[in-house]
């Protein structure tokens, strides 16, 4: 039997590890191989393939049906994304995964913060859902005041804004 002080000893230095060994999963290198829309990529290691959901942000919605526009400012958001990060080697802070089996990440070029440069391009928003356990929103929330503020990317619409959440919704009562 291992004494009270020890089992406290070893439960103190397995939080102090957590975060290593939860990052370990993701160490390896990753190489961004294909952009599906403004918060949404895949990437590649030696040995996997993963699917990232960008933490923290909303971009405009793409269509999925053929031949349709998507919401605006939906292939500005996938285009910029794409300049960031396509054909890159990233970094990935990990956030556990979404109900799609999607790694939710903070993605890094360089040490830039990618899920950050989208929304001060005002490329997305701050994601209105409940945040992933860990993540920090107010640099996104400050980003986005910011963008906002500046009118740029779809921040530019004015009154006629939707967001990227209304408008699945208004998608899914149309069909």
């Amino acid at each position: 039997m291992i004494s009270k002080k020890y089992q406290q000893i070893l439960i103190a230095l397995f939080i102090f590890f957590l975060p290593y060994f939860v990052t370990a999963a993701f160490a390896a290198q990753f190489k961004v191989i294909r952009v599906y829309d403004g918060d949404t990529l895949k990437a590649k290691s030696i040995s996997k393939e993963i699917t990232i959901r960008l933490v923290g942000i909303d971009a405009p919605e793409t269509s999925k049906k053929k031949n349709q526009p998507g919401q605006p400012f939906s292939r500005k958001a996938r285009g910029y994304l794409n300049d960031l990060v396509l054909n890159k080697m990233i970094d990935i802070r990990d956030y556990g995964t979404d109900l799609y089996r999607r790694v939710l990440g903070e993605v890094f070029v360089n040490g830039n913060n990618v899920n950050l440069q989208m929304v001060k391009a005002g490329l997305a928003e701050v994601y209105r859902g409940p945040p992933a356990k860990g993540f920090d929103v107010r640099p996104y929330e400050r980003a986005e005041s910011e963008a906002r503020s500046a009118g740029r990317g779809m921040w530019s619409q004015g009154d006629r804004y939707v967001s990227p959440r209304e408008w699945r919704k208004q998608q899914k009562n149309n069909n």
